[in-house]
């Protein structure tokens, strides 16, 4: 009843304040995260389940479309959910992490109210607290485009959600209960695919027709190559760009990526392998699914085709060659080319140096020598409300310092409509994947090395793949170039969850003192308010 009370509010609410025209449809999910029994590597693990599904549901939705989501916490500690890809135009308070939004408490509720604004492709959604990820509580999300824009590929026969990631089989309160005393994970026991273990997934096909496959790398700290055997794959979307449909035996998908390939069922009808294996380890860890033929003539024959393991090369050269399709139609009948990203001039150059060490005798990840800790109090609601001493303006610097690492809340500020650089550099012997809440930006370049000045003249300034989350590899840098158009607190951070949990974060202030809904959204009417947030008031209803 109380379930059934909260979505009749919120759908009230949501008639009241419409956040979009009323043009663009409604979805409405009802969720209920649950604690659950599962064995997806052989042993009993606690899981979170979303009503009762490990992983969660997908989301499929339309561009434009609004997404009203009522998620129930019915686990014993706080929760939320973010949207990794989804933008939130003008209403990072939705984002679902705890700079934006304040926790669902247990046995409460939280409807978010998304409009996937002008997007398409294939995303995921997961937990953001309490390293609830390696417990699971992720599922898909794609977005397809409106009926009358053009996709530059045929209908495929099949559209599979195909979650990857590396697995422990311990608890995720285990886990979490370690970084907290200050050590290190050990290395994962497995790869999951959908959530199972080796050989428990399948995909049914039949024989001449195409498939579409979206892959997330959901995982915890490992890079994965992805194959099928006996099969090429064709690229076709990366995080919501159509690529040039470069064809590959197999693919790397780095911590918190997402793609889209294209694979035609036209081997001899039998059962074949996929294979998802992690990148750059020893030893190297593999899984397996089948790929099941619906005229199959017999099981899978054979060891598992290998695939790439520590080649760094090998792995740049084929990032280097996803690419814009700069005829491809995106969210809107304009080509993804009009963009003309390249004669822009940028207005600040920052760069980003991910570190590890200790602090208090207790291991630290960090940003230009900044560990972030989280504040008492949501920074966005710190900023709505105006209340001071939650967070620092300028905490975190636009460059490495070469210092020791210190703890603080770090918060960069920023210029509404500006258009900036912002280069990663690694020099440490792990691969590094960031991620941008709230954007798509423009990896310009990639190489091995210091980045200076001069490596401007090696970036791609034509057809650079606009996406979300890039890989840094070892020793090396990655630059970016992006359009800040997009208002509110946004969450930079390491996919390497363990490094996030224990620092390796910031958070970006896209700021105007523009008080416009064409710039941002007021605070939503069914805002969750906590610590010195709490006892205030939203907006009259």
């Amino acid at each position: 009843m109380q379930l059934h009370s909260a979505v009749a509010l919120i759908c009230a609410t949501v008639s009241l304040f419409v956040i979009a025209g009323a043009e663009d449809p409604y979805r409405f999910f009802n969720w209920n995260v649950t604690y659950g029994d599962i064995f997806p590597l052989g042993v009993h693990q606690t899981g979170i389940l979303i009503n009762g599904q490990f992983p969660g549901p997908d989301i499929h939705s339309v561009t434009n479309d609004n997404l009203i989501i009522n998620v129930f916490n019915s686990l014993n500690e706080p929760f939320l959910l973010s949207w990794n890809g989804v933008q939130n135009r003008r209403n990072s308070y939705e984002d679902g992490v705890y700079g934006t939004t304040c926790p669902i408490p247990p046995g409460k509720n939280f409807t978010y109210i998304l409009q996937v604004k002008d997007q398409i492709g294939s995303f995921y959604y997961f937990p953001s607290l309490g390293f609830h990820k390696a417990a699971g509580g992720f599922g898909g999300i794609r977005i397809l485009s409106r009926p009358r824009i053009p996709v530059p590929f045929p209908d495929p026969a099949g559209d599979y959600t195909v979650l990857i990631g590396d697995w422990y089989k311990a608890n995720h309160t285990d886990l979490r209960a370690q970084l907290d005393s200050g050590r290190k994970l050990p290395f994962p026991d497995g790869i999951l695919i959908n959530g199972r273990g080796p050989g428990g997934a399948s995909f049914n096909v039949e024989q001449g027709k195409t498939y579409r496959l979206r892959i997330s790398n959901v995982g915890l700290q490992n890079s994965l190559n992805f194959r099928i055997q006996n099969h090429k794959l064709k690229l076709v979307e990366v995080e919501g760009t159509h690529t040039l449909q470069t064809t590959y035996s197999s693919i790397d998908l780095h911590l918190g990526q997402s793609m889209s390939v294209l694979f035609t069922a036209d081997q001899p009808a039998q059962d074949y392998y996929i294979v998802v294996s992690s990148r750059f380890t020893n030893p190297v860890l593999t899984s397996t699914a089948t790929l099941r033929y619906s005229n199959s003539a017999g099981p899978v024959s054979g060891p598992p085709p290998g695939g790439p393991t520590i080649q760094v090369d090998w792995s740049l050269n084929q990032a280097r060659s996803i690419r814009t399709n700069l005829t491809a139609s995106g969210p809107r009948p304009n080509p993804q080319g009009s963009y003309h990203y390249g004669l822009i001039n940028t207005t600040r150059t920052i760069r980003l140096a991910n570190s590890a060490g200790q602090v208090n005798g207790k291991q630290r990840y960090a940003v230009n020598s900044v560990s972030f800790v989280p504040a008492d109090t949501p920074l966005k609601l710190a900023d709505f409300f105006k209340i001071d001493g939650v967070y620092r303006i300028g905490s975190i610097s636009d460059n490495p310092t070469g210092g020791g690492i210190y703890l603080d809340t770090s918060v960069m500020n920023s210029d509404y409509r500006s258009f900036i650089e912002i280069v990663f550099q690694n020099d440490e012997d792990i691969v590094q994947s960031w991620h941008l809440d709230g954007y798509s930006f423009f990896v310009v370049g990639m190489d091995g090395g210091q980045w200076t000045a001069a490596s401007r003249n090696g970036y791609n300034l034509r057809d650079a793949v606009s996406r979300c989350t890039t890989q840094v590899y070892p020793k090396s840098w990655t630059a970016i170039y992006v359009a800040l158009d997009n208002v509110g607190m946004w969450n930079l951070r390491s996919e390497y969850w363990a490094r996030q949990y224990l620092g390796q974060q910031f958070y970006l202030r896209v700021f105007t003192t523009s008080t416009s809904l064409r710039d941002e959204y007021p605070i939503p009417k069914n805002a969750l308010l906590c610590g010195r947030a709490s006892g205030r008031r939203t907006r009259p209803l």
